[in-house]
């Protein structure tokens, strides 16, 4: 009982409440519970129901998405939830199955950077296994505190997470009269947040703007059927306020729309049984109606991809460039897609069991070829990461080809009033770790332009209909994450372990 409630209120440390304190807390309370197992077994599930409930507050607002179809009862949203938290309750299971293995006769200090380095490792393979989950990293709880936060630059999120658990095992330490690793925690804190606090992030004097739409057309539209028809009259509307003018001439302007915000085909060639709607030369002047001659559009939308025969195959989440003249000058496909959301595994078994999707349609998504960077005539290097792609860890930069900012067009209508807030946070940790701006357009909230150090240029919070406009934020040059990725969290871990083993071997 105990593990289970700590394991509740744990998820409190991360937005929208951003109680980091009351997770530093919980998870000191983890560690002795897992210090104080009496066998391997009971530390296991110690960890796995702590596990359970800290998953299953995190992650409430997966409910909200099961109540904007039609094929499911809504109420299967809390079993949905439930069942994800099972599972995903094995990772810090296995983590403070590992710490157990390595706690001695008393608590000490090389049982918590053991735990620290399990911790990273677990959080690194729920990241990646089974196509990857790692919602709500630990590390995204030093968010709050900036300059804590800036450590991401160098070892990134997950090595971050084990720094989160080092503070909570000092706390635990402290607990049994052991004050010297606190108060050392204390002031590797204070300084870090000191000197790593970030300065003002750069600005270019001759920067573009950039307008980030937000229509506040909520999800429940698409159930009436009149989602296409206002999303797309209220997207115009806020496009098309005057621009900025400067001594010489127009600022250009690059316009960014939310994830499939454009209910229309954009796209010229398709069969003609699938314009229905509106002919895409019509859909596409529209929108190169808002823009300037020197403007661009970024604009969130499907695909469709027809086989042999014409016959349709699947379909794209899509971003399409389009320019004055309303013709498409670049398209990204969204790579890294949601399992039961954009398409249903095993579907020849579950679609019998009564289970569907969640996105409306017939024909699920198929991947695109992965993180790409794509030259915006007039902006340069842009580099693409729809919604949920955003949460991946080393994973959201073409290495090959550095981008100077990131689009995340996302759709947070889904997600109740916890998951938008947790989403952005997530989206500045990848600004952090990457040292790049990040655009962020959403339908309903919150719409951000976040700059390289994962600060807040201007925002548009949930539930607003607005237009946020900025100079376009520099980047900074690559981190060290950037250059190494996600080794640095295995180097750290390593660390931490070959720590722990010569704090043991010197205490004998």
């Amino acid at each position: 009982m105990i593990a289970l409630a700590a394991g509740a209120a744990s998820a409190t440390a991360f937005a929208p409440l951003d109680w980091w304190v009351v997770g530093l807390v919980c998870f000191a309370i983890l560690l002795r519970l897992t210090h104080e197992a009496a066998t391997l077994r009971q530390a296991l599930l110690r960890g796995w129901l702590f596990g359970v409930a800290h998953f299953t507050v995190g992650n409430n607002w997966i409910q909200h998405a099961f109540d904007f179809q039609d094929k499911m009862p809504p109420a299967l949203g809390y079993l949905a939830v439930v069942l994800l938290a099972l599972y995903l309750a094995i990772y810090p299971a296995l983590a403070m199955g590992l710490a157990w293995r390595f706690r001695g006769r008393v608590p000490d200090l090389a049982f918590i950077l053991v735990a620290a380095a399990a911790w990273i490792v677990s959080e690194y393979l729920r990241g990646v296994i089974f196509t990857g989950y790692p919602w709500n990293p630990l590390g995204v709880a030093w968010l709050p505190l900036m300059g804590v936060a800036q450590f991401a630059a160098w070892a990134g999120t997950y090595a971050l997470g084990g720094l989160f658990m080092l503070a909570a095992g000092t706390l635990y330490l402290a607990t049994l009269r052991e004050w010297r690793p606190l108060a050392a925690a204390l002031v590797a804190l204070g300084l870090g947040t000191w000197l790593l606090h970030p300065a003002p992030a750069p600005t270019r004097p001759t920067a573009p703007l950039v307008r980030v739409v937000q229509p506040n057309i909520g999800q429940d539209t698409s159930l009436d059927g009149t989602r296409a028809q206002k999303s797309m009259a209220a997207l115009v509307r806020l496009s098309n306020d005057k621009q900025t003018i400067m001594p010489g001439g127009p600022i250009p302007r690059l316009i960014v729309w939310p994830e499939g915000s454009v209910d229309y085909w954009i796209e010229d060639g398709y069969p003609d049984i699938w314009y229905r709607k509106a002919d895409p030369r019509t859909v596409r002047q529209a929108i190169a109606l808002t823009l300037g001659p020197r403007d661009m559009a970024l604009i969130g939308g499907n695909a469709l991809n027809f086989g042999k025969d014409r016959q349709l195959a699947s379909a794209g989440n899509s971003v399409f460039a389009i320019d004055p003249a309303a013709r498409i000058r670049a398209r990204y496909d969204k790579a890294h897609l949601v399992p039961y959301g954009e398409y249903l595994p095993m579907r020849t078994i579950l679609e019998p069991l009564g289970l569907s999707r969640l996105v409306a349609g017939d024909i699920d998504f198929a991947p695109g070829p992965g993180p790409r960077t794509l030259d915006i005539p007039g902006f340069g290097k842009v580099g693409m990461q729809i919604c949920y792609e955003i949460i991946f860890s080393g994973q959201t930069v073409d290495r090959a080809d550095r981008p100077a900012v990131l689009f995340n067009p996302s759709n947070d209508a889904w997600f109740g009033t916890w998951g938008p807030p947790q989403h952005l946070a997530q989206a500045r940790m990848r600004a952090i770790e990457e040292g790049l701006p990040i655009l962020r357009s959403t339908p309903t909230g919150i719409s951000a332009i976040i700059d390289a150090h994962g600060g807040i240029v201007a925002a548009a919070g949930m539930g607003e209909a607005k237009a946020i406009e900025a100079p376009m934020p520099a980047a900074l040059p690559p981190t060290w994450f950037a250059r190494v990725g996600n080794w640095l969290a295995f180097i750290a871990a390593g660390l931490l372990l070959v720590a722990a083993i010569a704090i043991r071997r010197a205490t004998r």
